[in-house]
């Protein structure tokens, strides 16, 4: 067996004679298990909010979605659609059509979107499920609202009050005041809303979602003009495969986004909180593994009768150094791993039991990832290793002859 390996095993099962060491020694390693096992609690929970947050903008997004490259619109024509139906992994694929308008009901305002979708939209995203009252209606006239747009104008669905739709007419012409002032300038639509979906705030807040034909005809575009295309993939297909396809069908008109790219500024934004705690409690720790160097150094004191002993039988200073580093690396390690252990079973706990609520119906998300494991364990190894290494290399010459 490897000598210093040895010795470092026998001196973290063997108690010191002095209590005071001894109790050192345990709170440096409780500081170990228990930071470690914090830091992969914060997250295994930062995960479970990244993927809760996540799942509304995938309910909304399709898998991948054409977007016009310059300008609002681009034009789809028959042969273009019969060649996309035609691409491996597509399961289904949706027209969008939007622009912004403004709303008015029973003298109340809103600035919004209005979408126009096809009949297979909800099929490729899941906007189903996120109906909070109402439905889907068959009449041409019915629009599904955001439930924010709902709130601020205070609409009840199906009432026998309309929902007054109003945008520009189209034109390249400059707007002058009189024609802002004239009805002229303007389309208007007057609609019914059958149902009220719920997301989350800014997508409440930005919607109401009717059919294509209807839009089109209100934005005076014909029916090949759209504003994007969505794509729902079908299972074991390649994304990559599948954005290129399109490209070659659609061309230089549109350019494809998947849905990290449609929120990259959501997923940027998670990422850089994700990292910030990391970091944090990552000086934590730093702060913590001092421990870790005092420790050591109070067993390299009190065992200096030893080091004079095993130096005089020819063990030489790097060796010595090498025993306590080792006995370091191996409290840290093992502290880590019982730290996980420990995280590990309170986020299972979480995860099949629910004892912790947000809101009575509404668990706290957490979500177990091999990922944390590993970033957990690597960092108070290597940490492991730097504090081991500054407290191994106090053993000196002059230390052993004192």
């Amino acid at each position: 067996m490897n000598f210093p390996l040895y010795i470092a095993k026998r001196y973290i099962r063997s108690k010191s004679n002095q209590s005071a060491v001894n109790i050192i020694n345990f709170i440096t390693f409780l500081v170990i298990v228990i930071g470690s096992a914090a830091l992969f609690i914060v997250l295994s929970a930062f995960a479970g909010l990244k993927t809760f947050s996540l799942q509304f903008s995938n309910t909304f997004d399709p898998d991948l979605k054409a977007i016009a490259t310059t300008g609002k619109f681009f034009s789809l024509h028959e042969d273009d659609a019969k060649k996309l139906s035609e691409i491996n992994g597509i399961a289904n694929y949706s027209k969008e059509i939007e622009e912004r308008v403004y709303l008015s009901f029973k003298e109340k305002n809103h600035i919004a979107y209005i979408k126009g979708v096809g009949e297979n939209y909800r099929s490729v995203t899941g906007l189903d499920s996120t109906l909070y009252y109402g439905n889907w209606s068959d009449n041409a006239l019915s629009v599904v609202a955001g439930r924010g747009v709902v709130n601020r104008l205070g609409i009840v669905t199906n009432s026998r009050d309309a929902l007054k739709v109003i945008t520009l007419k189209p034109g390249k012409s400059s707007l002058t005041a009189d024609m802002l002032s004239s009805k002229s300038a303007y389309n208007q639509l007057s609609v019914n809303v059958s149902g009220v979906y719920a997301i989350e705030e800014s997508l409440d807040n930005k919607y109401i979602i009717a059919e294509l034909p209807l839009v089109q005809a209100f934005l005076e575009k014909n029916s090949t003009q759209i504003s994007a295309l969505g794509f729902k993939l079908s299972k074991n297909s390649n994304e990559e495969e599948v954005r290129a396809a399109v490209n070659s069908v659609l061309g230089d008109k549109v350019i494809v986004l998947n849905r990290r790219e449609l929120n990259s500024t959501l997923y940027r934004m998670l990422n850089t909180e994700n990292m910030a705690t990391y970091l944090i409690f990552t000086l934590v720790l730093i702060i913590a593994l001092f421990n870790v160097v005092g420790a050591i150094i109070m067993m390299i004191l009190d065992k200096q009768q030893n080091l004079k002993t095993l130096y005089s039988l020819g063990t030489t200073l790097k060796e010595l150094r090498r025993i306590y580093f080792v006995q370091g690396v191996l409290v840290t390690t093992l502290g880590g791993l019982m730290g996980v252990i420990l995280g590990s079973l309170l986020i299972g706990s979480q995860i099949a039991f629910e004892w912790l609520m947000i809101t009575p119906s509404l668990p706290y998300p957490v979500e177990y990832n091999i990922m944390n494991v590993l970033v957990v364990l690597a960092t108070i190894i290597i940490l492991g290793l730097l504090s081991s290494k500054i407290a191994s290399s106090r053993i000196s010459k002059e230390l052993i002859a004192n």
